[in-house]
Formats: structure tokens, C-alpha cells, sequence
């Protein structure tokens, strides 16, 4: 078994996320369960094989990489290891990105193949006259003139395949950060790096072969990507696949019927499913669950209570990013505090420190900092902005912690998320938090900005249940609402109601368009 301490030299992940199943007696486990397909470790190796392959006969050498733009489904995961298997670099990318974004993404990474379907294939041709580097557009389902059927390729391909000699620090993969606070940035991952990343994650929810895991969040994003392809083939266990993204009341059917062990959701979702359940008289058997987790932002305290009340699943907290390529925070079924986002995981070490770089004291919040042999080496094309996140083997979060005297970090925002008011910073999530307990706010987010005297100051801006109206008088009852549970400067100065909030398409609140509006 390969660990940290004992990585050679030559190291190919994307054989040791497959062949290591095979070798050891799981070749015809089921290891995804997509719509009523079951296909097993040995069929995703040869599929695998087949696109390697096929990215060979190509002209594709190592180092290129080899853009996937797909929707969760058995083929991501044959492009992706494929791909690894060859020395090539697979390069996910939403589906949800518009032409512009897709046209960016080819030509920053300089991805000379592209992998998608034939539903999404007219959105790259709007934009492939100003593609530079892409020479192969591969496509599932029905090809077009200058396009390459997937069906095809995989057809002629061997199942046979010699695994590329990649050293362990070759680059492996790279995901695109989700763009909260602007132009996404190439994060790229090294072959080893999943060894340091995952194994203290496995150890702290117990994860094994055994488990069935369900992610709401899609594989082109880092925390669907952990969630249905790393950590599941890291463990030998099996993961549901469903292409579109979910209704609260589809999620429920989707774990009703494949029965997961595991089920990743964001607190948004989580909110939306209670919502769906007092619209219902639906029953839905949530039984199989052992494990409920969220991440993406802070999980409210009611909605917390709430999942506990009726389904007797306690809903965990992690913390990761695309950089870090992993979580690094949770919570773990032996240690929970609700609220919190949980404990620094084992094989990482953390610091928190205040804005001339000396540790603050327990319970004082800083910028945590953290170190692991996993964290992203650099940026693609970033050169300052890898100088300003990553400080020889220290990796600056940019998030905003306290520590607790048990060991638990308390979320308080991105360092450029808080607000200084009347010259004491607040931590907007503070604020909605008690915000979010008002039986009229579904939804909320908390932003600084300047009032007549150039001042800044807390403003809220709130989506309302469907029962609730906008109105001056509901603004002062929500103002007053803050005033009567927390000190008097972090009660929001003013409160816009909207329709919506905007958010990444990971779910995550974009704060920084909140302040232009």
C-alpha cells in the first residue's frame, strides 16, 4: 500500500485510482450507479483505457491537456482517468459556463482536445474561431462536420493501454476556481498530491468500500470532484451519478431509490429540501444515511436543528477549496459542534494569524494559513497571484477563524468579506445568521458599504418567504430584529429585498457583486 512515506519516484494516479481495485479483488464491484446502469471497476479501467488510447492515436503527448465538459456520467470518468493514464491533463469545466467563460477556459489552459456532448457542443462552436490551441473537438452523441464522435473512437480503441511514465510531481490534473471575487484561476494538482490529501479525510468519516456516495455538487467542481470521483475511488467504494442538477424533491428520490451512505449538499440545498418537505405529504426513506455533509458556506444553525428533528441525522461541516484540493476543516461523526466548521484535520497544520503575520490568541479571530504536501504548487499564468497565497509550504486561505478552547474553528468570512463598523470589525455571517432566524428571511447576505458619511456599514440584502412582502415596516422589523440579539453597530443599516442572491454556480454567495449593485 502506498503512503506518504513511500511514494516512488514514478507515480501515476490515475492508475492508482483504478488498477489498485483490480488488483486487489474489486474488479467486478460496482463502482457507479448512473440511471440503471451499474458498471463495475474492471469496465471503467477498459473504458478508461479506450480514451487513452483514442487521446493517443490523436497525437495527444504528455503534459497536453484535455478539456471535459460534461455532466456527471460514466464517460467524465473514463475521459478523466484516460487522460491521467497517458501523462496527459485532465481539465474539468462547468456546463454551466456561458460561451465567453468556455472560450477563456480553452484558451488560458491551452487545451489542445475537448471532450464534451452534443448538447453542449453549440457553445463552443460560437466561440471557435477564437479558439488558439484546440485541434480535436470530441463529442458524445451525434457529430457535426469538424467534430470527432466519442462512440467512435471508443469503438476502434484497445482496452489495452501502457500506463505513461509520470513522475510523482508531474501534473496531474487542474480545476478551475469557481470566480467569486472575479477571473477564475487554472489551479493546477500534482500526481501525488491526493496521497496527503485524502487519506486523513477517509480516516476522520470512517469511509470505506463499503459506502455508496451521492454528491449534489457536479465532478467539474472541486467539491463534486472529491465527492464522486477522488474520495470514492480513493476507497474503493461506489458513487451515484446523476447528469442535471436536482430539485429538493428529485434529491429526495434519487437517495430514496440508490439508497446512499453518504450524501453531499450545500446548505442551500439542505434548506430547500426542508422547504419541499412542508409543501408535501410526500414520505421519502432517508434511512440508508450515515452521513450528511455540507459545505460551500456556513450551515445555518436552524437548518441544522431542523434535518436533526425530522430525519435524526445530524448534517456535518467541511471546509476545502480548489487550491487546497480537498477539505482540511470537518466536522466528524465523533466531534460535531454545531455551528462550527469543525477540526483541523490530521496532515495538516494550521496557524491563524492577524494582519502583520504574528498568531492571534485562542479564541481571537485571524487569516488561517495552513500546510500540506497537497496544497496546489502555483497558479497557470498567475505568477502574483501564486505569490500572494502561497508562502513556501504555507498556503494562505484567506478565510477568516477563530479557534475555540476545544479545537473547533468558527467561520467568520473571507478576509475581504468583513466589515469594519465604527471601527470594529463584524463578521457578516454573524448577522445573517441571526437574520436567517426571522420566520420572513429564506435567504440573506450581509455586505459593507459606504453610508452619507462615507462610513461603512452593514447592509443586508434578504430573499423573503413566499408568504412575506417587502415593506418599510418589515425593514425596521428585521433591523430591530438584529438589534435585540447582537451588539448595536453590527445591526444592518439598511435592508433590500430581493429576488434572488447571486452565487457561483458551486452555490457560494458572491458577495462582491452585492456591492455593486
Amino acid at each position: 500500500m502506498i503512503s506518504i512515506s513511500n511514494i516512488p519516484d514514478e507515480f501515476n494516479m490515475g492508475a492508482y485510482l483504478l488498477d489498485r481495485h483490480l488488483d486487489e479483488g474489486r474488479g467486478e464491484k460496482v463502482a457507479i450507479f448512473y440511471k440503471d446502469k451499474k458498471i463495475t471497476y474492471r469496465e471503467i479501467a477498459e473504458a478508461a483505457n479506450r480514451v487513452g488510447n483514442a487521446l493517443l492515436e490523436l497525437g495527444v503527448e504528455q503534459e497536453n491537456r484535455v478539456m471535459i465538459c460534461l455532466p456527471d456520467c460514466p464517460e467524465f470518468i473514463f475521459s478523466y482517468f484516460g487522460a491521467m493514464r497517458i501523462g496527459a491533463v485532465p481539465v474539468p469545466v462547468s456546463t454551466m459556463a456561458l460561451a465567453q467563460d468556455l472560450r477563456y477556459y480553452l484558451n488560458d489552459s491551452r487545451s489542445k482536445v475537448l471532450i464534451t456532448n452534443s448538447e453542449l457542443a453549440p457553445k463552443f462552436n460560437d466561440v471557435q474561431q477564437e479558439l488558439k490551441y484546440l485541434r480535436h473537438f470530441i463529442v458524445l452523441g451525434p457529430a457535426e462536420d469538424g467534430q470527432i464522435s466519442f462512440e467512435a473512437l471508443m469503438e476502434k480503441a484497445s482496452t489495452s493501454l501502457k500506463i505513461a511514465s509520470t513522475s510523482k510531481d508531474d501534473v496531474a490534473f487542474w480545476l478551475y476556481s469557481s470566480g467569486t471575487t472575479g477571473t477564475p484561476k487554472g489551479v493546477v494538482h500534482l500526481h501525488h498530491d491526493l496521497l496527503y490529501l485524502v487519506p486523513p479525510y477517509k480516516e476522520a468519516l470512517s469511509l470505506t468500500e463499503e459506502d455508496i456516495i451521492y454528491s449534489l455538487s457536479k465532478m467539474y467542481f472541486s467539491y463534486g470532484n472529491n465527492n464522486s470521483l477522488v474520495v470514492p475511488f480513493f476507497c474503493g467504494a461506489a458513487v451515484v451519478l446523476e447528469p442535471e442538477m436536482p430539485t429538493p424533491e428529485k434529491l429526495f428520490e434519487i437517495i430514496t431509490k440508490n439508497k446512499p451512505s453518504v450524501f453531499y449538499g450545500v446548505p442551500t440545498s439542505y434548506g430547500g429540501m426542508l422547504k419541499h418537505l412542508e409543501k408535501t405529504d410526500t414520505e421519502y426513506d432517508l434511512s440508508s444515511l450515515r452521513i450528511c455533509m455540507s459545505s460551500g458556506e456556513a450551515l445555518p444553525k436552524a437548518t441544522f436543528d431542523r434535518w436533526k428533528e425530522i430525519f435524526g441525522i445530524e448534517i456535518q461541516n467541511q471546509l476545502g477549496s480548489t487550491d487546497v484540493g480537498s477539505a482540511y476543516i470537518s466536522t466528524t461523526p465523533a466531534r460535531m459542534k454545531p455551528g462550527s466548521i469543525g477540526i483541523l484535520l490530521s496532515g495538516f497544520e494550521g496557524r491563524l494569524l492577524d494582519d502583520h503575520g504574528s498568531e492571534v490568541d485562542q479564541g481571537e479571530t485571524g487569516t488561517l494559513w495552513i500546510k500540506n504536501d497537497g496544497i496546489t504548487p502555483y497558479y497557470w499564468n498567475k505568477h502574483e497571484k501564486s505569490k500572494e497565497s502561497i508562502h513556501g509550504e504555507w498556503f494562505d486561505t484567506s478565510d477568516k477563524f477563530y479557534e475555540d478552547e476545544e479545537g473547533f474553528y468558527w467561520f467568520k468570512g473571507r478576509k475581504d468579506d468583513l466589515i469594519k463598523a465604527g471601527g470594529i470589525w463584524l463578521s457578516p455571517l454573524e448577522v445573517e445568521a441571526v437574520l436567517l432566524e426571522h420566520p420572513a428571511v429564506l435567504e440573506c447576505a450581509v455586505v459593507g458599504a459606504p453610508d452619507k458619511d462615507n462610513l461603512e456599514k452593514p447592509v443586508a440584502y434578504a430573499v423573503l418567504r413566499e408568504e412575506y412582502n417587502p415593506s418599510p415596516q418589515l425593514e425596521r422589523d428585521l433591523q430591530e430584529f438584529v438589534r435585540s440579539r447582537l451588539a448595536h453597530y453590527k445591526y444592518p443599516r439598511q435592508v433590500h429585498f430581493v429576488k434572488e442572491l447571486p452565487r457561483t454556480s458551486t452555490g457560494k454567495i458572491q458577495r462582491f457583486k452585492l456591492r455593486n449593485i
